[in-house]
């Protein structure tokens, strides 16, 4: 079992990309909205709290990613057809250099 989770809740639009992915079965009912929980690893959680410093996770330890995050994950389900793709959706989403200044070039 996943030490994290991502919960990425469904309006019409994202519930088609769920159904067309065939992923309708793991749509879950949280808080009276229906969503799909993402799980992520304790090291995949960590990169994510580095590349979002805001993101808050709750007592269930599942948190909710800023809408540009949430897109790019939801195209990672529908490309891979499954919910568990953290392995993959962490490259796009966690870049290690933002908001660093390129190193000079020592001469």
């Amino acid at each position: 079992m996943a030490d994290y989770r991502i919960n990425v809740f469904l309006d019409d639009e994202k519930m088609k990309i769920v159904e067309t992915a065939g992923l309708a079965s793991q749509v879950k009912e949280i808080d009276g909205k229906k969503a799909i929980q993402v799980p992520l690893s304790e090291k995949e959680q960590k990169k994510l709290v580095k590349g979002y410093p805001d993101l808050a996770f709750d007592a269930s330890n599942a948190c909710v990613l800023p809408p540009d995050a949430e897109k790019k994950l939801l195209d990672v389900i529908a490309q891979m057809k499954v919910i568990d793709v953290m392995k993959v959706a962490i490259m796009k989403l966690y870049n290690p250099l933002a908001g660093k200044e390129p190193r000079s070039a020592q001469r």
